[in-house]
This record gives structure tokens, sequence and C-alpha cells, in this order.
């Protein structure tokens, strides 16, 4: 079965080449990356881009925007990407910057916005001028949901519930909530039953290796309270494939995320929905 990974890192974080190194023991590397991939099938990924202004400041207050993919010169063939925001950073001068890559870049199919690790609430007026772009454009706003992977983070800014008050101000963005709002996964199904602009990927519900990945899809304390959260959904055609590599290895979250989704929609959440949603080439 083919396979797009709609939610995957391909920066120089440091964080993310500890986890890598130390937790979830993958090759954070490009030549890592596209051995995973090819691997598992997987043909296309969207990369949500992310900058440090130095060794460690992820979540980077004076990382420049629009926030790219800088892992290696160049992506991959089949990335596509999600320019980062950082509100901290977001002038006339980084918005024209940010236009720029939209309307000339046929790469970039969305923005995303870092909520919970950037203190600033997804609605604050700020990130107006992005929605803008964003529906100039058509292009898909993307919001980091639940808990933060950074002791930094604040969660009251990302709670799920505050996409409701996003989706509901902009009718006509698709907004995709990242992590099914991890822990707080049937808020995120809430919000995506009740605003038909939502849309949910299953990122980053774990981070780990394959060995505790594998234990933890036959913990069902664990998997069922997944599960029930999409049964409440109840509308596959909401619900993206993504890894948030390199916190897991890919295979391993295959199998895991194969245990959430019936068979009968497996093209859907790991494929089609994201060339909808995407608006992939």
């Amino acid at each position: 079965m083919k396979i797009i990974d709609a939610h995957v890192h391909y920066s120089r974080i440091t964080s993310f080449h500890e986890c890598a190194m130390y937790t979830s023991l993958v090759d954070y590397s490009p030549r890592g990356f596209l051995d995973e991939c090819s691997e598992h099938e997987v043909v296309k990924s969207v990369c949500m881009g992310l900058v440090e202004a130095e060794s460690g400041g992820f979540p980077d207050k004076n990382a420049l925007m629009p926030m790219i993919a800088d892992l290696a010169e160049n992506m991959p063939s089949g990335m596509s990407l999600c320019l980062g925001i950082n509100p901290h950073t977001l002038t006339e001068g980084s918005l024209a910057k940010t236009e720029d890559m939209l309307k000339s870049n046929n790469s970039v199919v969305g923005m995303k916005i870092y909520a919970g690790y950037y203190h600033v609430d997804i609605t604050d007026s700020i990130y107006d001028p992005v929605y803008k772009l964003a529906e100039k454009y058509d292009k898909t706003i993307v919001i980091h949901t639940g808990e933060t992977f950074s002791e930094r983070g604040r969660l009251k800014y990302s709670h799920p519930l505050r996409v409701d008050d996003l989706a509901v101000a902009h009718p006509d963005i698709r907004i995709v909530a990242c992590h099914m709002g991890a822990p707080w996964v049937f808020d995120a199904c809430e919000v995506a039953v009740k605003n038909p602009n939502v849309f949910i990927d299953i990122s980053g519900l774990l981070v780990g290796n394959a060995e505790f990945i594998t234990n933890m899809a036959d913990t069902p304390l664990l998997i069922d309270r997944y599960r029930q959260a999409l049964v409440f959904l109840h509308n596959y055609d909401k619900v993206l494939y993504g890894t948030d590599w390199p916190l897991v290895p890919m295979g391993a979250y295959i199998d895991f995320c194969k245990k959430l989704i019936p068979v009968e929609h497996h093209e859907k959440v790991f494929y089609d929905n994201a060339v909808r949603v995407y608006k992939l080439q």
C-alpha cells in the first residue's frame, strides 16, 4: 500500500537529533529518511517547517520566518512543505517572503502554527495576515494541538478546543489539528465533528522506538481510547496519517496506526485524504 506521511520534520533541531539518537533510534539524516520511506512505501510526505536560530533554542523566538526544512540543502523528491510561522518574527517583511513562497513554490502546501510552543493564542490578531494568505492562495493551516515536545510549551494554548474558535472565525480555511489533540483526543474529534473545515492527523500519538510502540499497540487502555475517539468522530474522511518522524520509526508507527483505523478506511487515511486536504500534486 502506498502511503503519504502527512507530518514529518526535516530540520536541524537539536531536540529532534537527541530524540532520534537516544529515544526513537532512527537515522535522522537525509539518507535515513529516504531509506525508511523506501522500505515502507512512503511515496510522499508533508514536512512541517521549523528552524532554530541557535542550537537547542526550539521553540526559538528568534527563528526567522517563514521557517523551512533545513536538514539538507534540498528537500527529498515527493516532500511538500508547510511553512513554519513564528509570531515573534512575524513582520511585513517576513509576511512578504511567506507570500512569495506560497505563490511561487508548488511544494509549499500550507502554513504551520506552533500553538503551545509559542505562547500566543491561535486567534490572536497577530496571525490574521497568515490566515488571509491561506484564504488567498487556498493553502491549509496546520495547528499543533495537545502535548508539547518541550517543557517550555504552555498547554493552554495548544488545547484542541482553541481550534473551534479559529474554525468558526475562518470557515473557508482547511485546518488540520495535529496529533489528534492528544491527550485530549475526544475534544479534538468533537471539534472535527462540529466544523466541516477541520481535519485531524494522527501523528505523534507516541514517541519512542519500535519496541516501545509495539508494546503500546498491545496495551488496551491506551489504544482503545484512541479507537473510541475515532469511532466518535465517525468520519475517516477527516483523518490523515502521519508519524512526526524522527520521533518514531516509520514501520512500527504504520503498524500501530493500522490497528487504529479499520482496514476498509486504510486507503483514505494513509493516502487519499492527504492529497485532498493538502492539494498535493
